[in-house]
């Protein structure tokens, strides 16, 4: 199974599985609201990549999905804010 694929899977299974997002999951998704479409970042401000395993635990709470496979690289698992995600990522921590 592709990543693509794979990541799909997961975000159709994990509709019951909500919880508040860690201090590095929030600042993932806040990345993506002032691109367009969402579409969330491959690297932090420091230029150090995003950990999959932070992706893959945005994608199972709902708060991010796959958008498109890029063909130079693979293995990179390329977001986009999902609604939910967008209304967490603005919402204030307090």
């Amino acid at each position: 199974m592709d990543k693509m694929a794979e990541a799909l899977l997961v975000a159709d299974t994990a509709a019951w599985r909500r919880s508040r997002p860690t201090a590095v999951q929030r600042a993932y998704l806040r990345r993506g609201l002032d691109q367009p479409g969402g579409k969330l970042p491959l690297f932090d401000r420091n230029g150090q990549r995003y950990p999959e395993r932070t992706i893959r635990a945005c994608i199972e709470q709902g708060w991010a999905e796959p958008w498109f496979m890029n063909p130079l690289k693979p293995n990179w698992l390329v977001c986009k804010l999902t609604d939910e995600g967008r209304a967490l990522a603005g919402r204030r921590e307090g």
